[in-house]
């Protein structure tokens, strides 16, 4: 059954690559890299010169698209905080904006957030692929292991797609 909250249009959006993605509630605006699969099959991070940008997960769908589009971003980068370091801080009801290429601007609401071990990722929760449009964003977060270089938890925010604006003409 469809959800009467969310505009008809999101059912009949393109597919679009996502390109920019603002978060008020925390201060995020980021132009998107594109991310995909290391060598051992596992999603890509930014790197640099982009440490400090968010990507898009490109096997996920864009926004607009039924699925689950993955957008992911660094904490912190060399002990200094970039664009996901307030992502923890979403709560339900925060909005999430993500431009496409096309020029067609997303919104989605946070549902809920979690902290995960790393050994503990609830990969099928993020990457499971729903009848709708939904949005995964992921960081790292919890302790930070010095010896290894790397944080032991990720941060994941779930939100769904409630508004679609359509660029100006």
């Amino acid at each position: 059954m469809p959800d009467r909250r969310v505009p008809a249009a999101v059912e009949e959006l393109d597919y679009s690559a996502p390109v920019h993605i603002s978060i008020p509630e925390i201060g995020v605006s980021s132009s998107l890299l594109e991310l995909g699969l290391d060598s051992q099959g596992v999603m890509e991070t930014p790197q640099p010169p982009h440490v400090d940008r968010a990507g898009w997960f490109r096997p996920s769908p864009p926004p607009g698209v039924p699925g689950a589009t993955v957008i992911a971003g660094h904490v912190t980068w060399n002990e200094k905080p970039v664009v996901f370091f307030e992502l923890s801080e979403l709560r339900p009801g925060d909005t999430v904006k993500v431009r496409r290429a096309d020029g067609i601007s997303t919104v989605f609401e946070v549902t809920r957030t979690g902290s995960f071990p790393k050994d503990g990722f609830p990969t099928d929760a993020v990457y499971n692929q729903p009848d709708r449009s939904e949005l995964r964003l992921i960081t790292c977060g919890g302790e930070y292991d010095e010896a290894n270089n790397r944080y032991l938890s990720n941060v994941i925010v779930w939100a769904r797609i409630v508004d679609v604006h359509q660029p100006a003409a």
